[in-house]
C-alpha cells in the first residue's frame, strides 16, 4: 500500500473494542465498501460506476449552460447566498453552545480566518453554484507539516473529476478482517466486525477512456481522509450507490424541452413558407432522359435552406435534402403542360402551450416556483400571510440547502480547532451539534415578514411587561420573546452604553422609572410641593411656639 499524503486526526483514546456491529456505518457519500484483494486497485466496479459518475458530472455541467436551467439555478443560488455590502454571507452562531466566552471568541476568529482563506465573501456565489451543480465539493486542507499547531495554511479547490473517495476493507495477514469475528459470549457465538480504510485518490488527468480514476501509484496520489473537506448534496441513488446532484431530477424535463424547442423551430421553418409544386412537361422523352431533364430544371430554380440544431443557424446548403424543398413532378405529353401550384403554409404557428408546459415542468423539477418564469412575473407587496405556497416551499428548500452546505464549514472548523489545540476531538463531538451557521436572508418577502415579526414581538412585550421581575426575567424576555442571540445582546448592550456616555440616551440611574423625568441632583433646590427631608424630633419640638401649642390644644378639644 502506498503511503498516504496529508495528515490524519487521531483520537486521544482508543474506542472500546466491545462496541461491535456487523453493519458498517451508514454512509451518504455514495461509496461502496470494497474488499481489497491480490493487487491494489481491484476495488473498481466492473460495471463502470466511476465512468458513469464522470458522465453524470459532465451532464450536470452541460445542463447548467442551458438558458432555462441557468435561470432556475441562479434563482436558487441568489436566494441561498446573499451578497451584501456590509455583512458577510454567513456567520457562525454560538448562542446554543455551552462554552466559555473565550472559547466562543476563538471559534469566531478561526471561522473568519477560514472564510478569508477561501475568499468566501467574494467567491461565495461561485462556490455554492459549483456545489449545487456538481452535487459535491472538495477542498484540500494544506498545513505546515513541521508546525501543525499553526492550523490550516491554505484551502485549495479540487475538481470532483479528479478525486474519488474510496473505502476498502482492512486485511489481517492476507485474510479479510470480517473473518476475525468477535466473540460475544462464553460460547462460540461470534459476529463479524469489519473495519475499513478510508482515503481519497487524486489524479491530475482524469481523461481515461472509461472515465475511471487511475490506480494509486500510476499518476495518482492517495490522500488521507482528514486532509480533504468533502461536502455532498445528500442525494444518493441507492440502486447504483452514486451521489446525485439537485439537477438530476431535471434531466428528462430539460431534454424534452430542448427537443420541443428544436422541433418547434424546424416546424416553423418548414411549414411557414408556402411551397410550390412544379409539374414539368417532359413530352415523349424516355424515362432516363426525362429524369435528367427534371434534375436540370430543379438545380436551376430551387433554393436550399438547412437548419443547424447545434448552433440555431439557417444556411444555404445544396448537399442535403430538406423539407422546405419544392415538389418537382414530371408530366407526359397529353397532359396540361407545365404547371405551378402553391401549397399554403402552417396555420397554427403561434401555439406555444407545449413549450410553456415543459418550462413549468423544468422549474418544478428544480424546485423553483413557476411564477418566476419570465421577467414580467412580479410579486405583490402585501402581507406575509399572502405569500404563495410555492414561495414558502421554495424558502424551506433553500434553508435545507444551506444546512447541507454548512457541513463544509463544520469540517474545516473541526480541523482548525483541533490542530490549534483549542478543543480536543472528544470535545468537538459534544460541541458539533450546537454550532450553527447564520446565512444572510434576502427573500422577496423577507422584509415584510421581518417587519411583522418585530411588531408581534413588541406587542407581546407590551403585554408581558407588567410581569417582568415577578414571573419573567429580563434575560428570558430578550431571548424568548425578542429572539435576540447572545452576540446580538452583547452588541446592543455595548451600543446602549456608548450612547449613554455620548449623551444620546439618558442615564437610567438619573431618571425616575415611573415618570421618566430626571431625578434632582445634589445641591439643587427642591420644588414647591416636594417632600421635605426628615428632621430631628427634638429640634422640631423646640421650634413650636406657645401660640402654636395652644392652637393645637383647642383643635384637639374640638
Amino acid at each position: 500500500m502506498a503511503k498516504l499524503f496529508g495528515f490524519s486526526i487521531e483520537e486521544s483514546q482508543d474506542k472500546s473494542t466491545s462496541i461491535v456491529s456487523p453493519v458498517p456505518k451508514n454512509n451518504e457519500d455514495g461509496v461502496d465498501n470494497y474488499i481489497a484483494s491480490g493487487f491494489y486497485g481491484q476495488y473498481v466496479d466492473i460495471e463502470g460506476a466511476y465512468r458513469s459518475e464522470h458522465e453524470l458530472i459532465k451532464r450536470y455541467r452541460e445542463m447548467a449552460l442551458h438558458p432555462e436551467c441557468d435561470g432556475a439555478i441562479e434563482d436558487v443560488v441568489n436566494e441561498a447566498i446573499v451578497s451584501d455590502l456590509y455583512d458577510s454571507p454567513v456567520e457562525v452562531e454560538l448562542s446554543n453552545l455551552n462554552a466559555s466566552e473565550t472559547i466562543k471568541k476563538k471559534i469566531r476568529e478561526e471561522f473568519r480566518y477560514l472564510k478569508e482563506l477561501m475568499d468566501f465573501d467574494k467567491k461565495s456565489h461561485e462556490i455554492f453554484r459549483n456545489w449545487y451543480i456538481d452535487g459535491r465539493l472538495f477542498y484540500l486542507k494544506v498545513i505546515d507539516t513541521k508546525n501543525p499547531q499553526d492550523g490550516i495554511k491554505d484551502l485549495r479547490y479540487i475538481d470532483p473529476m479528479k478525486l474519488k473517495y474510496v473505502r476498502v476493507e482492512k486485511k489481517t495477514n492476507g485474510v479479510n478482517n470480517n473473518l476475525n469475528n468477535i466473540r460475544i459470549n462464553q460460547k462460540d457465538d461470534t459476529i463479524p466486525n469489519p473495519q475499513f480504510d478510508e482515503y481519497y485518490i487524486y489524479t491530475m488527468k482524469p481523461n481515461y477512456p472509461t472515465g475511471m480514476i487511475a490506480q494509486a501509484g500510476k499518476g495518482s496520489t492517495k490522500i488521507a481522509k482528514d486532509s480533504i473537506t468533502y461536502c455532498t448534496s445528500g442525494l444518493v441513488d441507492r440502486n447504483k450507490n452514486r451521489v446525485l446532484s439537485y439537477l438530476h431530477k431535471a434531466i428528462k424535463a430539460l431534454n424534452q424541452l430542448r427537443m420541443i424547442e428544436d422541433s418547434l423551430v424546424i416546424y416553423r421553418l418548414s411549414r411557414a413558407p408556402e411551397r410550390r409544386i412544379f409539374y414539368i412537361d417532359v413530352g415523349n422523352l424516355p424515362k432516363i432522359k426525362a429524369e435528367q431533364y427534371l434534375k436540370e430544371v430543379m438545380s436551376r430554380y430551387r433554393n436550399k435552406l438547412v437548419y443547424d440544431a447545434s448552433t440555431g443557424e439557417v444556411r444555404d446548403d445544396k448537399k442535403f435534402m430538406s423539407m422546405m424543398e419544392d415538389f418537382w413532378l414530371p408530366r407526359r405529353e397529353g397532359g396540361r403542360g407545365t404547371e405551378i401550384t402553391t401549397l399554403p403554409g402552417g396555420q397554427n404557428l403561434g401555439e406555444l402551450t407545449d413549450i410553456e408546459y415543459f418550462q413549468k415542468k423544468l422549474y418544478r423539477a428544480l424546485g423553483v416556483p413557476e411564477s418566476r418564469i419570465g421577467a414580467d412575473s412580479g410579486f405583490n407587496l402585501g402581507r406575509s400571510s399572502e405569500i404563495l405556497r410555492d414561495e414558502l416551499q421554495f424558502s424551506k428548500f433553500v434553508g435545507r440547502l444551506r444546512k447541507r452546505f454548512a457541513h463544509m464549514f463544520n469540517d474545516m472548523l473541526k480541523t482548525q480547532l483541533i490542530l490549534k489545540n483549542i478543543v480536543t476531538p472528544e470535545d468537538w463531538e459534544t460541541m458539533e451539534d450546537h454550532i450553527q451557521y447564520d446565512f444572510l436572508y434576502d427573500n422577496q418577502f423577507a422584509e415584510l415578514k421581518e417587519s411583522e415579526l418585530i411588531q408581534n414581538r413588541l406587542g407581546n412585550l407590551a403585554q408581558i411587561e407588567p410581569y417582568i421581575g415577578k414571573y419573567y426575567s429580563t434575560e428570558f424576555i430578550r431571548k424568548r420573546i425578542l429572539r435576540q442571540t447572545d452576540q446580538e445582546i452583547e452588541e446592543i448592550d455595548m451600543q446602549i452604553e456608548d450612547e449613554i456616555q455620548k449623551g444620546i440616551l439618558p442615564n437610567p440611574a438619573e431618571v425616575d422609572p415611573i415618570t421618566g423625568e430626571p431625578l434632582p441632583q445634589e445641591g439643587q433646590g427642591q420644588d414647591l410641593g416636594a417632600v421635605p427631608t426628615d428632621e430631628d424630633p427634638d429640634e422640631a419640638a423646640a421650634k413650636l411656639t406657645d401660640a402654636d401649642y395652644q392652637k393645637d390644644t383647642k383643635t384637639a378639644e374640638i
